[in-house]
């Protein structure tokens, strides 16, 4: 669907709202939001209709290989507004670990549900793919009447990010007046054209859902449910596209080494090492001195201590100060926690830091892939 070359800029999107009350987890250096498929589509509709941004990760195994050594990838992911648990590898972590990620949410099947809803439907726009498969996506939509209607699409040629982000690009994009911006581009150049145009698309919805453009165009044919269940999507997946198998055999061996190194140790401690019951009750300090906070952490920070840390996170945020979070009197910390400080090193952009991490919160980010937040200096 082309339109005619635009000179003026593109509209700004809806304003950025980071919700520090997201039941959230870290696995692997990742945020993980604890949320079922019903829940997804919920939120998907509603922000979609009510004009609310809601920028979308969809982490497998490959986002949590990459983003081992691309931080920039891995930011755009702590970066959005929910991290759905696409992979079964995660969603087999969480299990071994103890989390309570209810299981896989595959962004396909996020597709499929919100195409079988009822009542108004959500307007997509399809960028991307391979040659062919968008147009032919949006004609399927077309012919099925559902919960979600093609208003535009844009086959892209193969080009760098900054050329796909060029003004009359993202006005094409603008004028369909979508509400949900489906991407397929690779996931790490899809991540990054989203995360550079966030604020320039009207679409309240954004979302890299590669291969979901040929699975709505019928390029490329689903796994059966058993061997999604099982785990073994992936080996469809190599059948009906082979080239991908290098990728697979590769990140499978990076799966099975941080398996070894840290999800298995970390697992037999849960469950056979001595515990101690005594954690230090946790307490917080908030120091606010013209445009810089500081947040005084002490003892043990778990999921069901996190309130304040959460109210404490959502306020710099919300007026913009530097944020400087001292840890050196944390005794412990939980997947949770660090998710929680990995949100608010997404939603401040630079402007935040941790200070004097001790030698359990260090143990904690190792334990948990995320040892990067070591590296962000107090401001």
């Amino acid at each position: 669907m082309s339109q005619p070359h635009a000179t003026a800029s593109p509209a700004a999107g809806p304003a950025r709202i980071v919700d520090f009350e997201r039941n959230v987890y870290c696995i692997g250096g990742l945020p993980i939001d604890a949320i079922d498929l019903d829940h997804a589509v919920a939120k998907v509709r509603h922000a979609a209709h009510s004009n609310e941004r809601c920028v979308i990760a969809t982490p497998n195994l490959n986002f949590l290989v990459s983003s081992q050594t691309d931080p920039a990838f891995r930011d755009s992911v702590i970066g959005s507004d929910l991290c759905l648990a696409d992979g079964m590898p995660l969603v087999w972590i969480a299990r071994l670990l103890k989390l309570p990620i209810p299981g896989r949410v595959a962004g396909s099947e996020l597709f499929d549900r919100l195409m079988a809803q009822q009542g108004r439907p959500v307007t997509v726009f399809f960028f991307g793919g391979p040659p062919g498969a968008a147009g032919a996506a949006c004609r399927a939509l077309e012919e099925r009447a559902g919960g979600l209607r093609c208003v535009g699409y844009e086959e892209v040629p193969y080009a760098s990010v900054e050329a796909l982000s060029a003004d009359d690009v993202i006005e094409r994009v603008n004028r369909s007046k979508a509400e949900f911006v489906i991407v397929a581009l690779g996931a790490r150049k899809g991540q990054a054209w989203i995360e550079q145009n966030r604020a320039r698309l009207t679409a309240p919805v954004l979302c890299h859902l590669g291969a979901v453009i040929n699975f709505a165009a019928g390029t490329v044919a689903r796994a059966p449910r058993p061997l999604q269940a099982l785990g073994l999507e992936w080996l469809w997946r190599i059948k009906e596209e082979p080239a991908l198998w290098r990728r697979y055999a590769s990140d499978g061996r990076v799966f099975l080494e941080m398996l070894r190194k840290r999800v298995l140790p970390y697992a037999w401690r849960l469950r056979f090492g001595a515990r101690d019951t005594r954690l230090d009750p946790a307490a917080l300090e908030v120091q606010r001195e013209a445009a810089r906070t500081c947040l005084l952490l002490r003892g043990a920070w778990t999921y069901d201590v996190l309130a304040p840390l959460r109210k404490a996170c959502s306020a710099a945020a919300h007026d913009r100060t530097v944020l400087c979070i001292k840890l050196d009197e944390v005794t412990h910390g939980d997947s949770a926690f660090v998710a929680v400080l990995m949100l608010a090193l997404g939603a401040g952009k630079g402007n935040v830091g941790l200070a004097n991490p001790t030698a359990p919160v260090r143990r904690v980010l190792r334990d948990w892939g995320a040892e990067f937040l070591l590296e962000t200096s107090p401001a």
